[in-house]
Order: C-alpha cells, then structure tokens, then sequence
C-alpha cells in the first residue's frame, strides 16, 4: 500500500451541530491539503459529549436539577452523517457522535469515506454515571479501509487491554482511539499537564500500541464543557510505542507519514506478540472468572 499520512485531532466540539459541520468543512479541506489520508477526529464530535460523568441524568449547563443536557442522537443513516461522509470524500475520516437505534443511545465512533460507512464501534465500558446517558456496545471488530485494516475504541476503552488485543487479533494494524477524556474529576490538578488522568491517557497510548505492535491514533476533545474540562494531547504512537507525533492540551493535528504495513512488520520481525501468546496458560483470568473484591 505504501505510506500513508495520518493525523489525530484535538479540538473542542459542543452540542451546535451546524457550527460544527462548518467547523469540520475547513477542518477536512486543511487535512486534504497537508496530504493527510486518515483524519481522526475527537470522540462526540457530532453534538458533544455530556457535562456531568458523575451525575449525567440530572444535570445541565443551566444547572437546574433535573433538566438533562445530553448529547442530540441521530441515526447511523442520518442525514447529518451523510454530510460528513460527503465532506470526507477521498480521506478516510473517524468522528464520534450519539447513535440512536431501536430507542437506545450509543457513545459510538464511525469510519467513513464519500463513499459511506466503513466500520463502526459503540462503546464498550462505561465509567461512572455514563450508563445513565448512553447504553454500552459489546463487540469490537476490524474493517478494511483504503489506509489498511482498522479498529475504533471509544475513549475509556483503552483502559481495558483486551479491547485493543481483540481488534489486533482480528487483524487490525491501525486503531483509532477517540475520546473525549477529561480531567480528574475527583482530583483535579492545577495544571492539566500535572493531571492523573493526563498521564494515564498518555499511558495507555503507548502501552497498547506496543502490546499489540500497532499503530496507534489517539484523538481527544479539548476546552471545558460543563463540569469536564478535556486533556487534549492528540498523539500518533508507533507499534513500539514510541511517540511520532502529538499535539499539546490546545487544540491542533498530530500528523505523520508512515508505512504501515513495513512498521508493524519491522515491529514483529523478531518478537511477534500476538503469536507468541499462550491463551491456555492464562486461563480463568482471559474470562474474567475468578475475580476478588476486597
């Protein structure tokens, strides 16, 4: 396939959904001229993300009790998607946003080109009060793109190693991992760089990466939005880890250009974690079984 560029985006996205197309509108066209192929937008990038983790269903930004601020849902054809689609056309683009299906809502990430969608992922786990807001997936799965095999995970996802190891396994050499992941909320740092949750965000991006020789495209929201104030720190890590591109707690693109298939060769070429696994040997713990509580 050759090389290929790809940029992780920090940027801020709230519940205006027009001022939002139109911010993506300038946003793709500049990916397009900088030669970007894989464009990784923020998770909730359509209509934002709730204000509250601890409390989603009764709060607002109005703060009045009981009044709910949660994200516009659409459908996965909606007409808003099919805008964005139409606005990615030759770039492979992922952007989040709140999928309503059958009366449930979804914290879901899609991958799409002119063409339509290619591959889609709600997510997973779920912390706090999030449940209130969104119902969780439960699946991961890898898709073909024109950029090579791909996984999506939804921000708290990549706390969990077995959500990359599943995608890695079903043959994906590059994840996106979109989040809209804040700071601390029940510790907050003066400086968001100071911040627990900003390094494990940073952590988290290398480890699974170079536990699964891939490559790795994080995406974050930045700014404040209700009681969440968002890490930024977009970054693309290489398959051993390593850091090849990131942005700061302001918004911008972490961009770089690389062969993909030739890195996580390169990668695996002596050690090959995926087929040296020894799944018998980890028994119970690979199913959860087993598991203590204080």
């Amino acid at each position: 396939m050759g090389p290929v560029r790809l940029g992780a985006v920090a940027a801020h996205f709230g519940r205006d959904v027009d001022r939002t197309l139109a911010k993506l509108e300038a946003m793709v066209a500049g990916a397009r001229r900088d030669g970007v192929d894989l464009l990784v937008l923020p998770g909730a990038t359509i209509g934002g993300y709730v204000p509250d983790l601890q409390f989603p269903w009764a709060s607002g930004l109005s703060r009045t009790e009981g009044v709910q601020d949660l994200p516009p849902a659409f459908a996965l054809d909606a007409e808003v998607v099919q805008r964005v689609c139409a606005l990615a056309g030759d770039l492979v683009l992922c952007f989040g946003f709140c999928e309503l299906e059958d009366g449930l809502r979804y914290n879901t990430a899609v991958c799409v080109t002119g063409d339509g969608v290619l591959g889609r992922h709600r997510k997973v786990h779920q912390p706090l009060g999030e449940y209130a807001a969104y119902a969780a997936g439960d699946r991961f799965a890898a898709f073909d793109t024109p950029v090579g095999r791909m996984g999506l995970l939804v921000d708290y996802d990549k706390t969990f190693p077995e959500s990359a190891r599943a995608l890695a396994l079903d043959g994906a050499e590059v994840v996106a991992a979109l989040s809209a992941w804040p700071a601390s909320v029940t510790n907050r740092a003066e400086r968001l760089t100071d911040d627990r949750q900003s390094r494990l965000f940073d952590i988290y991006d290398a480890a699974r990466a170079a536990e699964n020789q891939i490559v790795w495209v994080s995406s974050n929201q930045t700014g404040v939005f209700g009681d969440l104030r968002f890490l930024g720190q977009a970054k693309v890590v290489g398959p051993g880890g390593q850091t090849l591109a990131r942005t700061g707690t302001k918004g911008g693109m972490a961009s770089v250009e690389l062969d993909v298939e030739v890195e996580v060769a390169r990668a695996r070429r002596l050690l090959h974690h995926l087929v040296e696994r020894r799944p018998a040997a980890y028994g119970a713990v690979a199913h959860g079984e087993g598991l203590r509580h204080g």
